[in-house]
Formats: C-alpha cells, structure tokens, sequence
C-alpha cells in the first residue's frame, strides 16, 4: 500500500490515452452527461447538496496535495504556490460552489473546462506516476473536478457565460500571465509554464521553442474559450432567429 503515495515515481509512468487513462476519462464523462439527463429530476435542494459535495471534494483532494508534498519534503514555493492557472482556479471554484456566487462562474467556465482540459489529457509532472498511485489520481481528479463543476452548474443550474464575460475572461487572464512571468524570473519558478516547457510530455510540445510558444498559447487559448462559447453563440442566434420569425 505505501508504495502507493511513495514520492518516487513508478517504474513505468502513465500511458496517456492508455486503458487507466481513458477508463478514467470515460468515468468523468459519463458524470456530465447525466447531468443533462438529470437536470430536470433533481430538486433545487438536491442541485445545491450534488454542488457543495463536488466542491468539498475538490477542497479535500487539493489540501491532500499539499499535505503529501510536504510528508515527503517535495513542498516549496517554486513549485507548490496556488499561482498555476488549475491551481488558483481549485479555490476559486470551491469558493463559488460553496456560496453559489453566479458572478464568478464565467472564470469556472473558461478557465476552469478550458485551462484544466488540457491537464486532464495530459498531465505534466503527475503523468511520472502510474495509475493508480495517489499522485496523478490526485492531478486526475483536481483537473476531472474542475471541468465537472462548471459543468454541473452549467447543465443542472442553468447558468451560462456571455459574449462580454468572453472578452473580460480573455484579457484578465493575459493580464495575470503577465504578472506571473516576472514573479517566475523573481523566485525562480515556472507557474503558468511561462519561464519553460514541462518536463513531461503535453500538448504543449507541438508548439514553437521558447519564448515563442507563448503567443502561440495566447493563440490556443483564444480558440479554446471560443469554442466554448460556441454553444451559446448558436443558441443566442437560433433564439434571435426565432423572434424575428414570430415578430
């Protein structure tokens, strides 16, 4: 069982998109869909109990990070500060699920399904570990969490972003990329993978040689939060359509 939350890695590391991999994958997934199936069969009562667990769940899973880093002497500001975008938006997320504070969905939309999808297919310093020791289910279940969420208040409570939370999301988020780019160069870090590629293998290895592969991340980004606006997008048309018609 130890061997299980060792800090050292496993002998052979995550096999991403292998069978651990995707059985997780495929668990989460059915999770949001019946959200869409359920929405209309849970009660408001029922809607906020599903929230606060998924919150507290995310809460107790990312403070078990923390209390594994430190057990194994690994816990340091250059590495384990909340400044990551996942890692800020962990917090951000329970605090908006636990008070249902609608203002701050739009970051848990965004940031939360597009900034943690990336991670949950394929993590960086977690993916050393295999399933199913404790450090990369921990990063699956973070990163699975962060995209539940939204999700689930998204599918089950109605919410939705707008075309301006959009544009406002965009460019709060290049303005804290910025800030984290000299505060990397004044500790010596790489929150945000500004200051240099993860050691392990992501997406992010298709993209250009540093520095040039953050404009191409400032790129990415964009389509990503467009893409997700898309949903609303079509539907805010097939509704104006619809009004014109009946006018």
């Amino acid at each position: 069982m130890l061997e299980f939350f060792s800090v050292e890695p496993t002998e052979n590391p995550l096999q991403i998109f292998g069978v651990k991999h995707l059985t997780v994958i495929a668990i989460f997934a059915v999770s949001w869909l019946s959200f869409f199936y359920f929405r209309n069969k849970w009660n408001e009562k029922q809607k906020n109990v599903i929230r606060v667990t998924l919150a507290a769940a995310l809460a107790v899973n990312e403070i078990g990070l923390h209390i594994w880093s430190a057990y194994w002497g690994v816990w340091n500001i250059q590495t384990m500060l909340p400044l990551h975008l996942c890692s800020v938006m962990v917090w951000v997320t329970v605090y908006t699920a636990l008070t249902n504070n609608r203002k701050l969905y739009d970051f848990l939309y965004f940031l939360g399904i597009g900034g943690a999808s990336q991670a949950f297919l394929t993590p960086a310093d977690a993916a050393l570990y295999d399933i199913p020791h404790y450090r990369i289910l921990q990063t699956l279940i973070a990163h699975g969490l962060l995209i539940t969420i939204p999700i689930f208040m998204t599918a089950a409570e109605g919410c939705r972003p707008t075309l301006a939370s959009f544009k406002r999301i965009f460019i709060w988020t290049n303005i804290y990329m910025v800030a984290i780019f000299f505060f990397n160069r004044v500790i010596g870090s790489n929150y945000l993978f500004v200051a240099e590629k993860p050691p392990s293998p992501t997406l992010m290895d298709i993209l250009s040689p540093w520095p040039w592969y953050i404009p191409q991340l400032e790129l990415v980004a964009f389509v990503i939060f467009f893409i997700l606006y898309i949903p609303f997008l079509v539907q805010d048309q097939l509704a104006k359509s619809a009004s014109v018609k009946t006018a």
